[in-house]
């Protein structure tokens, strides 16, 4: 039977060697994540920044994982005293509270793509098919307007009847392929499209100009892209909600003003340097804030395995009050999971 070197060792030099191996693990996950977070500050520096609150399912983990924490010690109390049969019900816990993190984690991830936050590829502010700056919209008469994400109607926001009428008008947009020819079923009905000022008509179920040209495919590629954001109700930014309540944008530290479909900082409108920098910039908050917490997840998924080992050893009688090194071992390291995501938790709602 081959033999681990530790093995050899006494009780008490098995038990120190395999601590430091444990704490070299914590140490070298330490600097990873100091690493991670200083970036993060750094690449906030001379970027526009996106700021939003956790999604709910984060704060529910937390509680979560405190839970299981506790668990683990009383685990461990209980084994120290030879109770075999409370240690199975808190280890069982601790299993189910690790997992339950888990579960919240990936509530929270959906969540933060539900507003709008996504991992990669993500800009701030919606520049390809941006309302206004190709099409524009009429609705029974009058011109649909846009304040940040919200869609108004006669200087009102449009009420959720009037924007799944809306929505549903532009749908029929959102599949063009340059192989085929957009067939439009429904126009009129109280929608007018306007391509650059100039109504766009409808002549044998394809759009045309008043000239009766069909229109060209960058512009119905243009159309689609309204029609894109306009089903996922986005105005001028990827985020959800309203710019100042439920997100702000931040530049060098300060927070961006946004007053008639224009970013401003420090009261003024952005210079043009600037004004192209915002529109090409990807949404690095969230990149960052998804890779932070998802490689904590990946340490959670190799500590789960452990954990379901020991939990196992727990209900097979392998532990007792003279052996239970892996359990003790396991909890050192669970625990700093524990305590490295309260880190993270209030480095994100302190920072992002």
């Amino acid at each position: 039977m081959r033999r681990n070197f530790t093995d050899e060792l006494s009780p008490e030099l098995r038990e120190k060697t395999k601590k430091n191996l444990v704490y070299v693990g914590i140490l070298s996950i330490v600097m990873l994540f100091a690493g991670f977070t200083s970036a993060y500050i750094v690449s906030m520096g001379d970027s526009f920044w996106v700021k939003y609150p956790l999604p709910r399912g984060f704060w529910i983990s937390t509680a979560v994982i405190i839970a299981s924490s506790i668990f683990f010690e009383l685990a461990l109390r209980f084994v120290r005293k030879n109770n075999i049969k409370m240690l199975k019900v808190f280890m069982f816990l601790t299993l189910l509270s690790a997992l339950g993190f888990v579960y919240f984690q990936f509530k929270g991830y959906g969540q933060l793509i539900s507003e709008g936050a996504h991992p990669a590829n993500n800009r701030i502010l919606v520049t390809e098919g941006n309302y206004g700056e190709y099409y524009t919209v009429k609705m029974n008469g009058s011109f649909i307007d846009i304040d940040g994400n919200t869609f108004l109607i006669n200087g009102r926001e449009m009420s959720r009847k009037e924007l799944d009428q809306y929505k549903k008008f532009m749908s029929q947009f959102l599949k063009v392929d340059r192989r085929k020819e957009l067939i439009v079923k429904e126009y009129g009905n109280g929608f007018v499209l306007y391509l650059s000022n100039v109504p766009v008509g409808l002549i044998n179920e394809k759009l045309c100009t008043p000239d009766g040209k069909e229109l060209q495919y960058v512009d119905l590629l243009r159309l689609q892209q309204l029609s894109v954001h306009v089903n996922d109700e986005r105005g001028d930014f990827f985020h959800r909600g309203k710019i100042g309540t439920d997100f702000d944008i931040y530049f060098k530290g300060e927070k961006l003003e946004y007053a008639q479909r224009e970013l401003r900082f420090k009261g003024q409108k952005l210079n043009r340097y600037l004004q192209i920098k915002a529109m090409e910039t990807s949404d690095t908050a969230s990149s960052y804030l998804f890779i932070i917490t998802f490689l904590h997840l990946l340490h959670i998924a190799v500590a789960l395995i452990y954990l379901s080992r020991v939990t196992i050893g727990s209900f097979t009688g392998k532990f007792s009050s003279s052996e239970f090194l892996s359990l003790k071992l396991g909890a050192l390291f669970w625990h700093f999971l524990g305590l490295l995501w309260l880190y993270l938790l209030l480095f994100l709602l302190f920072i992002h």
